[in-house]
C-alpha cells in the first residue's frame, strides 16, 4: 500500500532500510569532516580553564533553540536570569526543562545504555508529567500554516512499543555503521514512531546528544545542535518528510551531518570567544577587587552570566558580606551590573552574556 500522509504508517519499516547503502562516498566524506569538527571541539573545551562554562552554558542555549523550533518562545537572557530559580514565564520554564531533560538523559546513560525507557524519562522531564507512548488513535501532524496534514504516525500501544523496541535495537547494532550516521537514521525513526502524545521533536534532539555521548565522540553535552536546525528549519522538516514519502535517506543523512560540523565548529568559535572574554574580565577584575585575585571567585563569573550573592560565599568559601563586596566593587568598575530580579538581588555579566547568545 502506498505511503498516504493522512492513514497511520502502521507500516514504517524497521531499520536499517533494506537494500541501501547508508554511507557512499559523499557521506563518508561529511563524516570525516564532522568528525573533525568534533575532534577540535573536545580539543578547545579541555582549553578552558573552568569546563564547567559549557557545561552550565550550553545547555540552555540549546534548551532554549530547541524549544523554539517547536514554537516554544523565550530568550537566553531570561533562561540565565532564572537558570537557578526555575522562575520566569511560561515559555520560560517549558525551556527550562528541556535542561533538566537532557542532564536526566546523561544521567540515565551515564548507568545504563540508551533505550526506549531513556526517551521516556526524557519526555517526562520535558511534559513535567509522567509520558507513556500513545494509546489513543487520532495523531496527525500538520503544516502550522496551512493545517493541512503531512503525517500521520503508527496507532497502537502495542505497535509503537513493538517498533521502539526496533529502534532500540539499531542504536545498539554490533556493525561498522558510524556512529553518526546512526544518531541521523535513528532520529528520523524516533520522530516517525512519534511515540509520545506531545514532547517527542524535543526529545529526539535530546537522544541525538544522547547517543554521541554514549558513542564517546562527546564527552559532556557541549554540542548546541538546535541553532543550525533552527536556521534551515524548513530543510530539517522537508528531508524528514522525504524519507517517508520518497525514501530519501542519503540527503536526510548529508543534512544531519553538515549541522553537526556546523554546530561544533561554530561551538568552537564560541570556546575561543569565552576565553577572551574571560581573560580580559580577569585582568580587569584583578585591579578592581581583591576577588579579582581568588580563582574560584572568577569561575564562578563565568559559570553563568546572573550570578548571586550566595553562590559567591558558598563557593568560594567567604561570607556573605565579603562576597557582597567582591560584587559590587566590580558593578563599581563597569564589570558588571545587578538587577533586582523579584526580592532576589543578581549580578550581571553582560560581557559573557553577549559572548553566550552571539552567532559565531
Amino acid at each position: 500500500m502506498p505511503w498516504s500522509p493522512e492513514v497511520p504508517f502502521n507500516e514504517l519499516p524497521p531499520l536499517p532500510p533494506q537494500g541501501l547503502d547508508l554511507e557512499p562516498k559523499p557521506v563518508l566524506k561529511a563524516t570525516v569532516e564532522a568528525r573533525t569538527a568534533l575532534a577540535t571541539l573536545a580539543q578547545a573545551g579541555q582549553l578552558l580553564p573552568n569546563p564547567n562554562i559549557l557545561i552550565h552554558a550550553v545547555p540552555l542555549l540549546e534548551a532554549q533553540a530547541s524549544s523554539e523550533i517547536e514554537n516554544i518562545v523565550t530568550t537566553a537572557d531570561e533562561l540565565f536570569k532564572h537558570a537557578d530559580s526555575g522562575g520566569g514565564d511560561h515559555a520560560t520554564k517549558e525551556a527550562l526543562r528541556y535542561r533538566s531533560a537532557l542532564f536526566a538523559g546523561v544521567g540515565s546513560i551515564r548507568e545504563r545504555p540508551l533505550t526506549a525507557a531513556t526517551a521516556a524519562r526524557i519526555c517526562s522531564e520535558l511534559q513535567g508529567r509522567d509520558m507513556a507512548v500513545r494509546a489513543v488513535p487520532g495523531t496527525r501532524i500538520a503544516n502550522p500554516t496551512t493545517r493541512q496534514i503531512v503525517y500521520a504516525p503508527p496507532e497502537g500501544a502495542d505497535l509503537i512499543r513493538e517498533k521502539l523496541s526496533a529502534w532500540e535495537r539499531f542504536i545498539h547494532a554490533e556493525d561498522d555503521l558510524d556512529p553518526l550516521v546512526r544518531m541521523a537514521v535513528a532520529h528520523y525513526q524516533f520522530e516517525a514512531i512519534h511515540p509520545f502524545h506531545d514532547g517527542n521533536g524535543r526529545t529526539g534532539r535530546v537522544i541525538n546528544i544522547l547517543m554521541l555521548i554514549e558513542a564517546g565522540l562527546l564527552q559532556e553535552p557541549i554540542l548546541y545542535l538546535s541553532r543550525a536546525i533552527i536556521a534551515r528549519k524548513n530543510d530539517y522538516y522537508r528531508l524528514l518528510r522525504a524519507v517517508t514519502a520518497e525514501n530519501a535517506w542519503i540527503d536526510w543523512i548529508l543534512y544531519m551531518l553538515d549541522i553537526v560540523r556546523e554546530s561544533a565548529t561554530s561551538t568552537t568559535r564560541k570556546i575561543a570567544a569565552i576565553r577572551t572574554c574571560q581573560e580580559d574580565i580577569a585582568e580587569r577584575a584583578r585591579v578592581a577587587t581583591p576577588g579579582g585575585r581568588d580563582a574560584q571567585f572568577l569561575a564562578v563569573l563565568f559559570e553563568q552570566p546572573y550570578c548571586r550573592i550566595n553562590t559567591v560565599a558558598d563557593r568560594c568559601d567567604v561570607s556573605r558580606q565579603t562576597a557582597s563586596t567582591w560584587l559590587h566593587a566590580l558593578v563599581e568598575a563597569r564589570l558588571l551590573s545587578d538587577v533586582k530580579v523579584g526580592r532576589e538581588l543578581l549580578f550581571v555579566n553582560h560581557d559573557f552574556l553577549d559572548v553566550l547568545t552571539r552567532p559565531e
